[in-house]
This record gives structure tokens, C-alpha cells and sequence, in this order.
């Protein structure tokens, strides 16, 4: 037996500590401390609820959409305000924009490099990168420039941004071609600039990023012009190729060589989706990505998510509040003690859907979608599944490897409804539809902002009384992921999906690592 510890875990954004005990080559047992006490929840106290909108964001750089949508939807929920049609559209756009950046940042910047290796990239035939860049069907580079500079750093005795890795680990595929290594390091550098496009759409809907401006209570501020919407549908069109040409071609080319992690990471089977992308409805269940829970001990069925179930532990966290409230009662009362995992060891608390862990994510969205009959999902699914082998199985996502895919495979299918949305809200400019914001003068009510963030379940609990906030409570994706036991013991989903993940070396946990950042945390 052998203890191995990650801390921090890199190319993750937060901080976080994975341990984990190793018995004859395999995780036996695991605990993810989140190591920095966040107490948003207190900040807001007393304050307008139009000023949560602003803070809430800075619970995440990366996802700071997400927390604006859904701090405004809780307090448009408590106040009962329907936002006008256009600003569902633009919504919806700068969520889209958002997921783009956030999948394509986690795949290439933070998740990439632990299954292309830029040491290997080095031997590679620049000819026959060529040759494998148009038979994978993926985009070409100029791969001769990227081997340069990539022996440049070499030459000079460091790898420079790629430094941050454990290059020629034995985990490493030690089939996969130095050509196809050579073609993801040239991607990496493309995705830096892809990014920067997803970028400069909220920046020119939301006024900035990170941290956009426009989307308050009641609707959203920003005011299309002719040359914003040609602005706007330039950059996803050229974000939509890329994906479609290289980033999925790219997943498609690399997975079969990993296929093994098919067999482990799936953890409980528990899912948790509360939907995300409105349609005119407005209802959870009709939007795009719909809301749904999935426990797969139970069948590959969906059932409709309830609010009203939820929970959280926090026996084996550092809080000095009551446990098991339901997060519109929640605490947030520091009580920091000492890192010990047979007591308490995590700023992170124990989400519960009645009384079960939930792992929320791309995967848990895209299980939903496919299993309501989402039509693009199960077709970019489908045939996701036929190149991996196990057509007709979807249950095989439930894994590491499925969980990557999910996450880029969404990129696509967002990417292709941006498209879609960029025209409506033209036709609605262009038809004199000029509502894109509802006023309103009410200030007392209880509301819930139940949307998604790319990493997953995003709930905004708030309480209003005389027009300030008297609670809050937020319940953040990588708390259902990176939650800390609860109160009977039971571990998280991190914790669950890293059991039984095989270990070659204790002292480089390149597999652990690898679950770990497969949730994005």
C-alpha cells in the first residue's frame, strides 16, 4: 500500500489537492481537497441584488458567464420577471461563446497535454505529419514552423509553456505516432487564438472579458447594431469551422489510442443537469441542453430534476454550520481546523440530490440530451461511439475517456446553434423587434438561478427582503465534482471516479491526474 499526493494538481483553475492510496498498481481509495475558502455568500449580504450579478463572476475566471446568468435568473425567479424574447437570444450567445472558449481552453491549454507529449512531437517526419493531418480529416499547420520552435525550447534547456508535464511517463500511448503528437502540439498553439476569437464575441456583447457587463435582471443592455451582428456571426462562423475541422477530428484521431480509459473513471453513475441555452419556453425541461438526472444503477433512463431534493453535508469540510440544509437555508461559516482526511479536510462541502452524489458536467448534459432525444447530441453521439468501437453502447461514456469526449463533442453541437442564433436575433432586429429588457419595481421574494457553467450544475439560491439580499447561497459545479464526503461517508464523485484507476508510478500519478482534470475543476 502507498499513499500519492497531487498538491497542488496543475492547469486547473482553483486549487486543489487529490490523494490517493495505491494497492497493487490500482487506486483503492481517494480523497480532493479544495483548498481556498471562497465566502461570496457572505460578501453579498445586505446588498442590492443587481450588485450579485457583478460579484458572483468573480467565483470563477473561466466561467463568469455562467454566474452572472445565473445569479440574474435567481433573482428574476424570486421577483417573477419573464426577460423579453431578444434577451433570451443574446443570452443564449454569450453562454455560447463562453462554452466555446471554456471546452476549447480545457482541452488543448489544460487537459491536452496529458496524452500528447511535446518531448515525442520532436522525432516526428514533418511529411508525414502532412500526410496524417489530411487522412485523421484534421486541420493542417505549419507543422515544419511548430518542430522548430519546439527544439528551440529543448536547445535551450526547458520546454518553456510546456514545461508543466510529466513528459515520457510510461502512461503515455506508446503506440501513438510522433506525427499525431506533433499535430496536437500545433493545435495547442492554434486553440491560444481560437480562444481569443470566443473572447472578443462576449467582449462585444458583454462589454468585456472576463467579467461582462451587460446581462442584469430583467434582460440585457446590450443593443445590436447591423455591424455588431456581422461582427458577431464572423467570429462563431470562423469558431465553428475550427471546431468542426480540428478539434473534433483531432479528439476522433487521438481517443482510439486510449481506449483503455473506457474501462474506468466513471465513478457512481450519478448525473445531474439543470439545462442551459432557453428556448422561448423558457422551461427547463425544453431547453437546448435540458435538464435531466440519470443514475445508471437504475437503467440509462432520465427522470426530471428536482430543486426541492437538494442538500448539503458538511461534517468533513471546514464549517462551523449546521449539515444537511437545503442550499437556500446554507451557511457558509469558516471554521478551519487541520488537514485531516479521517475528520474534516476540505473547504469543499457534500452537494446531495436526495441523499446521492451527482457528478455534473458536459457528460451528465450530454447523457441527458441523448436520452430526451436531443437530435444533434445522439447524432454527433452515435457516431462518436462507431469510431470508438461501441456503437450502440452509450453506457461506455460513463468512463474518463467518455468524459472527454463529451465535453468536445458538446463544443460542436453549442457551436452549431450559435449559428442558428445569430440569424434569429438578426431576423428579430431586422423584423423592428426592439424589447430586450423588462423593468420592474418589485423587491421582496425567494428565487432559485438554476442553469449550467461548462463544468456543470450551477444553482444560485437568493433571498430578497426590502430590496437587499439577506441570503445566498451558490452551489458551484466543482462542489457536486470535487465534493468531500458526506455526512454517511460516501465519497464524492472525484473521489468515486479516481477508484480503481490503474497507477504505473506512485510518484508520478499521471492517471490520477488525468480523472482529475477530466472534470475540468
Amino acid at each position: 500500500m502507498a499513499r500519492s499526493v497531487v498538491d497542488p494538481l496543475t492547469r486547473i483553475e482553483g486549487h486543489l489537492r487529490v490523494e490517493v492510496e495505491v494497492n497493487n498498481g490500482v487506486v483503492t481509495d481517494a480523497w480532493v481537497s479544495g483548498g481556498l475558502y471562497r465566502g461570496m455568500e457572505k460578501i453579498l449580504l445586505d446588498r442590492r441584488p443587481s450588485d450579485a450579478f457583478y460579484v458572483v463572476q468573480r467565483i470563477c475566471g473561466v466561467c463568469p458567464i455562467s454566474h452572472g446568468h445565473a445569479s440574474t435568473a435567481s433573482t428574476e425567479d424570486a421577483l417573477g420577471i419573464t426577460i423579453p424574447n431578444n434577451a433570451r437570444i443574446v443570452r443564449n450567445l454569450i453562454e455560447a461563446a463562453q462554452y466555446i472558449h471554456s471546452h476549447i481552453l480545457w482541452f488543448y491549454t489544460l487537459a491536452a497535454l496529458d496524452y500528447v507529449d511535446p518531448v515525442k512531437a520532436l522525432s516526428a517526419d514533418i511529411a508525414d505529419t502532412y500526410a496524417l493531418a489530411q487522412a485523421a480529416g484534421t486541420g493542417v499547420s505549419d507543422f515544419g514552423a511548430v518542430a522548430k520552435r519546439l527544439q528551440a525550447f529543448v536547445d535551450n534547456g526547458q520546454l518553456s509553456i510546456f514545461t508543466n508535464g510529466w513528459f515520457g511517463h510510461p502512461a503515455y500511448a506508446e503506440d501513438m505516432p510522433a506525427e499525431l503528437h506533433l499535430i496536437g502540439v500545433a493545435h495547442y498553439l492554434e486553440a491560444l487564438e481560437m480562444q481569443a476569437v470566443a473572447a472578443e464575441i462576449i467582449a462585444i456583447m458583454g462589454g468585456k472579458f472576463p467579467h461582462f457587463m451587460t446581462s442584469l435582471p430583467g434582460g440585457t443592455t446590450f443593443m445590436p447594431t447591423e455591424q455588431k451582428l456581422d461582427d458577431i456571426l464572423f467570429r462563431f462562423v470562423k469558431l465553428n469551422e475550427w471546431v468542426t475541422n480540428t478539434m473534433i477530428p483531432d479528439t476522433l484521431a487521438i481517443a482510439p489510442f486510449y481506449a483503455g480509459a473506457l474501462e474506468y473513471g466513471g465513478g457512481h453513475g450519478n448525473f445531474l443537469a439543470w439545462g442551459v441555452f432557453n428556448d422561448e419556453s423558457f422551461e427547463a425541461n425544453n431547453r437546448y441542453m435540458p435538464a435531466g438526472v440519470i443514475k445508471v444503477a437504475q437503467g440509462l433512463t432520465v427522470a426530471d430534476a428536482d430543486a426541492s431534493v437538494l442538500t448539503e453535508d458538511v461534517q468533513r469540510s471546514w464549517y462551523d454550520s449546521a449539515t444537511g440544509l437545503h442550499p437556500s437555508a446554507g451557511e457558509a461559516d469558516a471554521n478551519f481546523s487541520e488537514y485531516n482526511v479521517d475528520a474534516q479536510y476540505s473547504w469543499v462541502k457534500a452537494p446531495r440530490y436526495d441523499g446521492a452524489p451527482m457528478e455534473a458536467g458536459p457528460l451528465s448534459r450530454m447523457l441527458v440530451a441523448y436520452l430526451r432525444g436531443v437530435q444533434p447530441v445522439q447524432n454527433l453521439v452515435n457516431g462518436a461511439l462507431e469510431a470508438l468501437g461501441a456503437a450502440g453502447r452509450p453506457e461506455v461514456l460513463v468512463s474518463l475517456l467518455g468524459r472527454i469526449a463529451a465535453r468536445n463533442l458538446e463544443t460542436k453541437v453549442v457551436s452549431d446553434w450559435s449559428l442558428e442564433w445569430v440569424n434569429e436575433l438578426i431576423g428579430a432586429v431586422a423584423g423592428g423587434d426592439s424589447k430586450f429588457f423588462e423593468p420592474h419595481d418589485v423587491d421582496e421574494g425567494m428565487g432559485a438561478g438554476l442553469w449550467e457553467a461548462p463544468r456543470g450544475a450551477l444553482g444560485h439560491f437568493i433571498d430578497i427582503q426590502g430590496g437587499k439580499i439577506a441570503r445566498y447561497q451558490v452551489i458551484t459545479p466543482s462542489t457536486w465534482d470535487c465534493s468531500s464526503r458526506d455526512d454517511g461517508g460516501v465519497r464524492g464523485p472525484m473521489e468515486e471516479a479516481l477508484v480503481g484507476t490503474p497507477i504505473i508510478e506512485v510518484e508520478r500519478p499521471l492517471e490520477a491526474a488525468r480523472i482529475a482534470r477530466s472534470f475540468d475543476p
